[in-house]
């Protein structure tokens, strides 16, 4: 007779798994309560279900896994340790004493990772994926971070030589649980701890920020001829106040210090009260008064440099989104709106429209003579299988980009009057 667990109140479905304690290398999560209906063995996720496809094509009996996903459904998978390369748990089977059961896959390569944060660093919409716990498709593809059939080793205490055995099987079956949760899980399973990943993918942000910043020219402001100032007596009144810089300042960067408030807090509010006191000494009106709540956020979120990366912008995104209730996700890519093009940006990014006749049918003829690829319409949308331009109200075109397949679009480039020259900057060329 199988023993059970000890008396424990089943989780509603959708409940999501316990915290787990960890250092960067060493996660080791609760026991997963029993799944709330069916078998438990579904996963929810795309790498998820790559996880559970890789132990099913190799196995060998049909009937072990299904008494593994029985298992696994009943919660006789005690708590789970994940280090580098292995993934090791003790499972109750027909005897008293649990058996020690561990599943063994490859770890990868230095080029392997250099590969996958160059490609999850170079496009927002990655960035974003990751920061909301979503496993982008191309860097993923490109470095065979996920198993494929043959990857996974199992080892079992259990005297069955099956492959895998029950036991083995289960633990698989809860794995793509917690995998569900926290693809970074099988980040640190291939060799590379959360805070590891986190830290190179802010490295490549803050180095193109930091070169975007470089190319920009600096700010110019009008002098007064020395030799005017210091006339004892002035020929003529005196010259008019200088006009307000074109854009306001930045403040400092606040170092962190026990007791002493948020670095993060400081630097917004400074940021804010420079940009709001700017505003009215140019216009003389609050450009806040008019946003709405989730304008606000976007805002707020587009005024602080970075993609979210760091621990402070990354509390930051998850405050604001869940303030608005958004995803952290769908913050992201309203900022990149908003950095690309400012409320007539998120404007375009969230609001399609059937523009009048003119340029809009002008764009395809323009866009052929000028050999670029076919482009589809649809509203104020005119799009390839990766990219795309958005006619905005405001009589400029605004480029997006997609990975292949997916319909993920994420603004890129520099408005512009003309589809071919919004195409230039999306090109790059």
């Amino acid at each position: 007779m199988t023993p059970r667990p000890g008396p424990r109140r089943p989780a509603p479905r959708g409940t999501r798994a316990p915290a787990p304690a960890h250092d960067d290398l060493r996660r080791t999560f609760p026991r997963l309560p029993p799944a709330g209906g069916g078998d438990g063995a579904s996963a929810a996720t795309w790498w998820g279900e790559a996880w559970v496809a890789a132990l099913e094509e190799t196995a060998l009996d049909p009937a072990r896994l299904a008494r593994g996903r029985a298992y696994a459904g009943r919660g006789l998978v005690d708590a789970i340790t994940v280090t580098p390369g292995r993934v090791t748990a003790y499972v109750h089977g027909s005897r008293a004493r649990p058996y020690r059961t561990q599943i063994r896959l490859r770890v990868l390569g230095d080029d392997d990772w250099e590969t996958f944060l160059d490609t999850a660093a170079a496009r927002p919409g990655h960035l974003a994926a990751l920061l909301d716990k979503d496993v982008p498709h191309a860097p993923a593809d490109l470095t065979g971070l996920l198993p494929h059939a043959g990857d996974l080793v199992p080892d079992c205490s259990c005297p069955d030589d099956g492959h895998p055995c029950k036991h083995a099987a289960a633990l698989c079956y809860q794995v793509a649980r917690l995998l569900d949760e926290d693809p970074f899980t099988l980040f640190l399973m291939r060799g590379r701890g959360e805070q590891e990943i986190l830290a190179g993918l802010g490295h490549r942000s803050a180095v193109r920020s930091a070169a975007e910043a470089a190319a920009a020219p600096p700010p110019s402001l009008p002098t007064v001829p020395a030799r005017d100032a210091v006339t004892a007596v002035p020929a003529a009144a005196l010259p008019p106040p200088l006009p307000p810089p074109a854009h306001p300042g930045r403040p400092p960067a606040y170092p962190q210090a026990p007791g002493a408030p948020d670095p993060l807090a400081l630097e917004l509010l400074a940021s804010e009260a420079a940009a709001r006191a700017h505003a009215h000494l140019t216009t003389g009106h609050d450009p806040v008064a008019g946003l709405t709540p989730w304008q606000d956020a976007v805002r707020l979120a587009a005024a602080h440099p970075g993609s979210g990366l760091t621990a402070a912008t990354r509390a930051l995104y998850r405050d604001l989104a869940a303030a608005v209730d958004r995803t952290p996700a769908d913050l992201a890519r309203a900022v990149a709106a908003w950095r690309q093009g400012g409320p007539a940006g998120l404007a375009v990014l969230e609001e399609p429209w059937d523009p009048p006749a003119g340029p809009f049918d002008r764009a395809r003829p323009a866009l052929i003579a000028a050999d670029s690829p076919h482009f589809r319409p649809w509203r104020n949308r005119l799009s390839t299988a990766t990219l795309q331009l958005r006619y905005g109200r405001d009589g400029l075109w605004y480029g997006y980009e997609s990975d292949a397949g997916h319909e993920d679009w994420w603004p890129r480039g520099t408005p512009d009057p003309d589809p071919v020259g919004a195409l230039a900057g999306l090109l790059g060329t």
